[in-house]
């Protein structure tokens, strides 16, 4: 069990260390969340108050890391293999038996058809030997909303989330009423982060071995200069909040291959300079992060849609584990009078926890629940939300200079 901060230690012990049905009659509603967007299958248990009873995640990493990358027919067969365990120890660790729930929650949409599709698959044959109801839950909602668990943050709040494939900013009105305000018009940052990493060959590290593409990028640049290399931010004369990590990326990979050149190494081996290059890369990137979401909270407050009192910017999914991008998020909200809230890192990844509170957060407005007898389908794109990025980019917002300095 995940102990989180709240208000007051003794409540903070008993919330997580005592299991509440043991001081009251009337048992709380419990959700199991199931997760298998991508290459993490993971599941939880927890009640309408956001204990959590039981979890348990495979993580797919190191087979992906060994193969260069994720391939869906094997993250697939990895679902396939270890659903029916993940969930089944789940149930054991929070000592509840599948006729106590009162609902299943599963991710449907968005992410890898292959992955959706086993996840959906199992949840529907479960709730139907059960016959518990069936809440889909949309991932990127997930994420947003899993700060609610921790923290007593009501709506609206703006939302950055940031994985291995998804960049968006969104004003989160309601549980499934989001405003889109920007998203990646390529590819994501923590795709980015990775095919850097990967060109970098930071496998062959002895410090980044096991680690992601993005973990290897953060952890060397701690010790690099990223001044060593300039790279252009992305899309500076476009006055929108949506994000491009393409150009980037590509100007990372031209460096890399001139410095291969000028050091006579071949591609596999590691530059001198590696930990410069990476130092760069990533402050680049959350530079342009950084902008964007300064240009979404000046929006918002244009437009009166945060609150007056208290706003809040919440940071999640993979990449926003990131302490350089959360530090550096701190200076643009210290700029704008907003309160930064960014889940633990391990609530920031895939896991069954998010799915599982998302599912509680519809159970009690009764949005979204469906019958153990009906139909459901996975889709592998799903936005999030109305699109008003238009009106963002017509609103051509000048974001004034930040001093972004991080010190490692």
């Amino acid at each position: 069990m995940f102990p989180c901060a709240l208000n007051g230690a003794a409540r903070s012990w008993m919330k997580y260390c005592t299991p509440r049905r043991a001081f009251s009659a009337v048992r709380p509603r419990l959700v199991l969340g199931i997760e298998t967007s991508c290459d993490e299958t993971g599941a939880a248990v927890i009640d309408e108050t956001g204990v959590i009873l039981g979890e348990s995640l495979h993580s797919q990493k190191q087979t992906h890391l060994d193969a260069g990358g994720i391939i869906p027919t094997v993250a697939q067969r990895l679902h396939r293999e270890n659903i029916s365990r993940v969930v089944q120890e789940a149930l054991d660790r929070s000592g509840i038996e599948p006729g106590e729930l009162t609902a299943v929650a599963t991710t449907v949409k968005p992410g890898l058809a292959l992955s959706l599709g086993i996840g959906l698959h199992f949840s529907l044959q479960f709730v139907r030997l059960h016959e518990k109801p069936f809440i889909p839950i949309h991932h990127m909602e997930a994420h947003a909303l899993t700060v609610r668990m921790l923290h007593p943050v009501d709506f609206p709040f703006l939302v950055l989330l940031v994985s291995g494939g998804h960049s968006l900013l969104a004003l989160a009105k309601g549980i499934d009423d989001f405003l889109l305000l920007g998203q990646t018009l390529d590819e994501a940052a923590g795709d980015t982060l990775d095919k850097i990493a990967r060109r970098l060959s930071l496998r062959n590290h002895p410090e980044c071995s096991t680690l992601s593409g993005g973990q290897a990028i953060e952890l060397l640049a701690k010790e690099g200069d990223r001044l060593a290399f300039h790279f252009k931010s992305p899309m500076g004369q476009l006055y929108d909040c949506n994000f491009s990590f393409a150009g980037l990326r590509n100007q990372v990979t031209l460096a890399i291959g001139k410095k291969e050149r000028e050091e006579g190494v071949e591609k596999g081996q590691l530059l001198s300079c590696v930990k410069d290059i990476a130092a760069a890369s990533q402050h680049t990137l959350v530079s342009h992060i950084a902008k964007r979401t300064h240009r979404a909270i000046l929006f918002c407050k244009s437009k009166g849609l945060l609150p007056q009192h208290n706003p809040t910017l919440v940071v999640s999914g993979g990449v926003a584990s990131n302490e350089y991008i959360r530090r550096t998020l701190k200076i643009v909200t210290d700029a704008t009078g907003l309160h930064l809230l960014c889940p633990p890192s391990k609530f920031c990844t895939d896991n069954g926890v998010m799915i599982a509170w998302n599912g509680i957060e519809r159970l009690k407005q009764g949005k979204g629940i469906m019958s153990h007898t009906e139909e459901v389908i996975y889709e592998p794109k799903a936005p999030l939300g109305l699109d008003i990025t238009s009106e963002v980019k017509d609103a051509a917002i000048k974001v004034p200079p930040l001093r972004l300095r991080i010190n490692s």
